[in-house]
């Protein structure tokens, strides 16, 4: 049986002032509960992932962004099935970040971000943001 394919974008979303990335903790009672990650979700039909990725950040977290770059386009094959993740650098353009669906979420820096503990589809990104390897992942 073929396995399904989630075609998913997130947001790395960046302020300037701190120089930190926003990250958030997925569900606990959700697939790969209790990691981080760049927040964001499905592309929808009809959607573009720019159109996906506003979309979901104003229904997960309340504000409004603006995708700036493009960072990474990666396929990740998990037992239940295959997450195809486009992650975007993105600032914030109104409002402020609040938790609706997420666990929790933080500011961190760099650094901070290397300790942290995220699905395999969003080590690619975080090795591009940090610019090295992550504690805890060899590949």
């Amino acid at each position: 049986m073929q396995k399904k394919v989630l075609d998913v974008v997130g947001a790395a979303i960046y302020d300037e002032g701190s120089e930190r990335y926003l990250v958030t903790m997925r569900d606990r009672e959700k697939h790969r509960g209790g990691l981080w990650e760049f927040p964001g979700g499905k592309i929808e039909k009809g959607e573009s992932p720019e159109e996906a990725l506003i979309r979901e950040i104003d229904e997960e977290l309340g504000c409004s962004i603006e995708v700036l770059k493009f960072l990474e386009d990666y396929t990740q094959e998990y037992e239940e099935f295959i997450v195809r993740l486009r992650t975007y650098q993105c600032r914030i353009s109104a409002g402020s970040p609040s938790l609706k669906e997420h666990e929790d979420m933080r500011w961190v820096t760099k650094d901070e971000m290397s300790a942290l503990s995220f699905p395999e589809a969003d080590i690619p990104t975080v090795r591009k943001l940090i610019g090295g390897s992550i504690i805890g992942y060899e590949r």
